[in-house]
């Protein structure tokens, strides 16, 4: 028997999305080992989000700390590795995110434990099933370590509810902060007003199909227009069209929102395995044969420099209608 400490991302006052995606995986987990579920809260400002964190697990544990500030591997494994023994954990769980799998292997190798990457399903307490070959086949892996580090696939949990109460609030102990000699330098950020890619719940993305990254401001009005994030296959984020955070895909951010809007995009099969799981996919394409209308729930064969203005223009003008 033991418990299952989650180690959560969040933004300001609030989990993240694929936060809660690791809650719900944490739960299942739960139930195979025994014991209860831990959210981990760490980094300079967590006490922040521990209210709301409070809302999905019996116990949340804060480690708010300034050293904490910018996120490196060297500072925030031995502080989760500590955690994890403290709260009796005999499996540690993350998100598939940029974060997640860069930090449960370091917090694996500290804790002499085993390693599930990726993991769509849990089948027992130490065994899971895996996408490869780019989501076209499962594998079943099993972690024969007593303790376990997992990282979950956001699009195959849903985001957790609230529990029906609040659960206990807890500080704990950063420790001694050795970083083994790495340090930041320089941050660069890019600020948006638009959703994170991996919390939205429409995202817009566009292709190679685009020709250039002028022309992607076409598809920024009409993810403004909905809220949405902006994404980019990954042909168009190695032309140079977009930012590299845009990228879609199996070597870029995997999403899972309700509504995924492909635009200009063939669908190769990198970039349906980051995408497929999403609700509704709708996708814009010149090309009849493109591989992504076998994945689209509405397809549109035409151009997009004349489907999307077109569409950007129906919106403005239901928009007006609603004011």
């Amino acid at each position: 028997m033991g418990n299952v400490l989650a180690f959560c991302e969040f933004s300001e006052a609030a989990l993240r999305t694929s936060a809660r995606s690791c809650v719900a995986f944490a739960r299942q987990a739960a139930e195979k080992h025994g014991g209860q579920v831990v959210i981990l809260l760490v980094g300079k400002g967590a006490q922040a989000a521990a209210a709301d964190a409070a809302q999905y697990a019996g116990k949340v544990v804060v480690i708010d700390d300034p050293g904490l500030e910018k996120y490196t591997a060297e500072a925030y494994a031995p502080v989760v590795a500590r955690a994890a023994s403290a709260e009796q954990a005999t499996l540690v769980a993350s998100v598939a995110s940029s974060v997640g799998k860069d930090l449960l292997p370091r917090v694996a190798g500290l804790l002499d434990a085993g390693m599930a990457s990726d993991v769509a399903a849990i089948l027992d307490k130490n065994k899971f099933r895996r996408a490869i070959l780019a989501g076209n086949a499962y594998s079943v892996v099993e972690v024969g370590s007593p303790i376990l580090c997992v990282t979950a696939r956001q699009s195959e949990f849903e985001a957790a509810q609230p529990l029906g109460s609040a659960g206990e609030i807890t500080a704990g102990e950063a420790g001694d902060g050795d970083t083994l000699g790495a340090e930041i330098v320089k941050v660069e950020t890019s600020k948006s007003d638009r959703p994170d890619l991996n919390d939205a719940d429409i995202v817009v993305s566009g292709g190679r199909g685009m020709k250039n990254g002028e022309n992607f401001k076409v598809l920024e009005e009409l993810a403004d227009l909905l809220g949405a994030a902006m994404g980019a296959s990954r042909a168009a984020t190695d032309a140079g069209f977009v930012p590299a955070d845009w990228q879609v895909g199996q070597t870029g951010k995997i999403v899972a929102p309700n509504l995924y809007i492909a635009v200009a995009i063939s669908g190769a099969i990198q970039h349906l395995a980051g995408m497929k799981g999403s609700k509704t996919i709708v996708a814009i394409n010149k090309d009849a044969e493109a591989p992504i209308f076998q994945v689209a729930d509405y397809g549109l064969v035409g151009t997009w420099e004349q489907a999307v203005p077109e569409l950007v223009a129906e919106i403005k003008k239901l928009k007006a209608s609603q004011t």
